[in-house]
């Protein structure tokens, strides 16, 4: 198993230990990359309703809006895919600058 994949299936046992333990719980997924991305496909980040995270989806780049996004598809039950790139205002805004784009998946976790 990579490392990656390592990294992949410690997020998942947190997310489903952190569920278990009545937390609730999002789980965003890097579903899509162009360019310089800083974290491949697949990549996760699990948080729970007061803002805790474990998990990467840009390296730090984009992590707090996806974490703040994640606080309100908890709250609200509806899934949402957020898109962060270099030409995006918003990706200078939480510093994604690496070149490339990525798109997020957050879903909460039931």
């Amino acid at each position: 198993m990579t490392s990656d994949n390592l990294q992949i299936a410690d997020v998942l046992q947190t997310a489903e230990d952190w569920s278990q333990a009545g937390r609730q719980v999002a789980l965003a997924t890097v579903i899509e990359t162009w360019g310089s991305a800083p974290r491949p496909t697949g990549s996760h980040l699990v948080i729970d309703s007061d803002g805790n995270f474990e998990g990467s989806v840009s390296g730090g780049c984009v992590e707090g809006a996806v974490v703040a996004e994640a606080v309100d598809v908890i709250e609200t039950g509806r899934p949402t895919t957020l898109e962060f790139g270099v030409a995006d205002e918003t990706a200078w805004r939480v510093g994604l600058s690496c070149g490339g784009r990525i798109r997020v998946y957050v879903e909460p976790v039931n």
